[in-house]
């Protein structure tokens, strides 16, 4: 039993954001555009250019096919493509059968995608929903028989349910894994590089190590049923658990995210490990794997909406910008977006950040979460589960909350807030379900007495995701936007299997850690190399300093409302590459300094950010 509380209780109401920082996009926003810049000297050509003159200035010589009337023209070309009668068929080019092979194949594979999305969502609450309305509606007196199907389509498109399938769908298009080889087998699904699953399994194994040896040193069970007075204890102290005192000094973290960043910088494909020499390699940075990462201009395609002739939140709705000039339209149009409920234009729209007053609602509709009364009866079911049993899990949580929000000027207050949405998120086993396109795999426990034998194995925690340090910075921003526990844990658990779980596995998707690190490497030596190759040479590599900036999210780094613009962003695009170029553009903004500095040490404590 945890030791009882020695402060205060402390009921959490819901706090007031602290005073404005300075407003750090100001800072880093021209240095972010740093990477976007358009080429100088290029320039579209104009239509007449590009056709080879107007028509005027082509009228030399013979009538030219555009003189002919349209309809002589296409019964010409018609005729010359009809095969004349005894003459030889003519093979079908190769071309047009890779083409036509390419289209039967889209085809299959949207099929295939089809099949998937429908097959996941019958076991939704949205298809036993969409159900009983389709029954309800068949009593009215407007549906025909004869025409079935269209009245209840049209019954759906008035009623609004058209909306929220759409809205399911889209959902689950942003987490449907990448295209890959219809008989890929179901581990190329996770991770389609063999050198990169070898290295995750790898990890996983250092990791549950490290907890079976806390375990044993310990000598605690990695789950307990609690008594009958600890189970009323911790019922009556569910909103104050921050006023607990616990003695945690024996724990210690299971890894931070210098340990990963060690694996990371020895992860190599062993393809590349006979090559001739080891000179043709240009880059420097500490990431040696050869993967696939946006260059400038395929940055500046797909982030096309942060150009500098867009207005963007975080710079235009500044004090001294009048707000009729950005800030009053995009406030009318998101209010517009809220009002349709399409999660498609509510992405689209948070490209150029989110108003404070329409975030909560923006991210919850682009997250396709409505808290209906059979999720907030689930978050009830977790917190009972929480209540009955006790895991070694659940004082990593609390070591972690203690040492991270709890000493963070910003987050402290919802220290209550991130002990339950945390320990609930452990018991949450509908987490399981992101290990399909994860490249990371749940780790399993036995049984008491049955070590070995697959039925009786368990998944350990309940949700398979082994906290680290620093995994409480991942809830504390939602608790400015959410006060509803039930919500705000849906909003992070839904945010986890999108996007953070990338963070801290090793995968070769463009959103994964690694790769994450070989843009930001790549980005400094491509256009800041003096500086990279300055700070390379005292031994400070940049990543070294902002790796653990992009594994947190820049959560505990950045100011609140900077950060929230920051994950505005992340949503809108569905990606998080933009944390390496935001990384990268802090230490452009940077960039005069950072090259007077002598040592990793003196890097380290350097002061990146206003």
């Amino acid at each position: 039993m945890r030791g009882k509380a020695t402060t205060s209780l402390r009921p959490l109401p819901a706090p007031a954001p602290p005073p404005p920082p300075p407003r750090l996009f100001f800072f880093f926003f021209p240095f972010f555009f740093f990477f976007f810049l358009p080429a100088s000297g290029t320039q579209a050509l104009a239509p007449s250019a590009a056709a080879g003159g107007s028509r005027e200035e082509r009228t030399d010589g013979p009538a030219v096919a555009w003189q002919r009337p349209l309809r002589q023209r296409r019964r010409q070309e018609r005729a010359e493509r009809r095969p004349r009668a005894g003459a030889p068929s003519r093979p079908v080019p190769a071309a047009r059968r890779a083409r036509a092979g390419a289209m039967l194949q889209e085809e299959s594979d949207l099929s295939l995608v089809i099949a998937q999305i429908v097959q996941k969502l019958k076991g939704s609450t949205l298809y036993a929903q969409l159900e009983r309305q389709a029954w309800a509606s068949l009593q009215r007196p407007e549906i025909k028989l004869e025409s079935l199907k269209e009245d209840i389509k049209e019954f759906f498109k008035i009623s609004g349910w058209e909306k929220k399938l759409q809205n399911a769908v889209y959902s689950e298009l942003s987490v449907f894994p990448l295209p890959s080889h219809p008989a890929a087998p179901p581990e190329h699904l996770k991770e389609p590089l063999v050198y990169m699953r070898k290295a995750q399994g790898s990890w996983e194994k250092r990791i549950l190590k490290s907890l079976n040896s806390m375990c044993t040193e310990l000598s605690i069970p990695l789950a307990r049923k609690r008594p009958v007075g600890e189970q009323k204890e911790l019922l009556n102290k569910w909103n104050e658990m921050g006023t607990d005192e616990p003695d945690l000094s024996l724990f210690r973290p299971v890894y931070a995210p210098k340990d990963f960043l060690e694996v990371l910088i020895n992860l190599r494909n062993p393809n590349y490990e006979n090559g001739d020499s080891l000179s043709f390699r240009t880059h420097l940075g500490l990431i040696q794997v050869p993967l696939k990462v946006k260059d400038i201009p395929e940055l500046k395609e797909f982030f096309v909406e942060l150009g500098l002739t867009t207005g963007q939140l975080g710079i235009d709705d500044s004090t001294q910008v009048p707000p009729e000039l950005f800030e009053n339209e995009h406030v009318r149009i998101g209010q517009k977006v809220l009002a349709e409920q399409d999660s498609a234009a509510a992405q689209q729209y948070i490209r150029q950040g989110s108003p404070t007053a329409l975030r909560a609602e923006l991210w919850a509709l682009i997250l396709n979460i409505s808290s209906q009364p059979e999720d907030i009866l689930y978050y009830e079911q977790l917190k009972t589960n929480v209540i009955q049993h006790d895991l070694l899990v659940d004082s990593l949580i609390y070591k972690d909350v203690k040492l991270t929000a709890s000493n963070d000027d910003y987050y402290f207050v919802f220290e209550d807030y991130l002990y339950q949405v945390l320990l609930c998120f452990s018991r949450d086993t509908s987490v399981l379900g992101h290990f399909a396109y994860n490249s990371a795999s749940p780790p399993k426990s036995y049984i008491r007495g049955k070590l070995g034998l697959e039925e009786y194995a368990v998944f350990y925690p309940p949700n398979g995701v082994i906290p680290f340090h620093g995994f409480s910075m991942y809830v504390a921003p939602l608790c400015f936007l959410y006060h509803e526990p039930s919500k705000l844990y849906q909003i992070f658990r839904e945010m986890y299997v999108r996007f953070f779980f990338r963070l801290h596995s090793i995968s070769s998707h463009p959103s994964g850690i690694v790769s994450l690190c070989l843009l930001f490497e790549t980005l400094l030596q491509t256009y800041l190399p003096q500086l990279f190759y300055h700070l390379r040479e005292i031994g400070a590599q940049p990543l070294r300093i902002s790796f653990k900036w992009m594994v947190r999210a820049f959560s505990g780094y950045l100011a609140t409302d900077q950060l929230l613009l920051l994950w505005d962003r992340i949503l809108g695009y569905n990606s998080l590459e933009i944390l390496a170029v935001l990384a990268a553009a802090v230490f452009a903004f940077r960039a005069v300094n950072l090259m007077e500095v002598t040592s990793l040490a003196a890097a380290e404590k350097f002061k990146f950010y206003p």
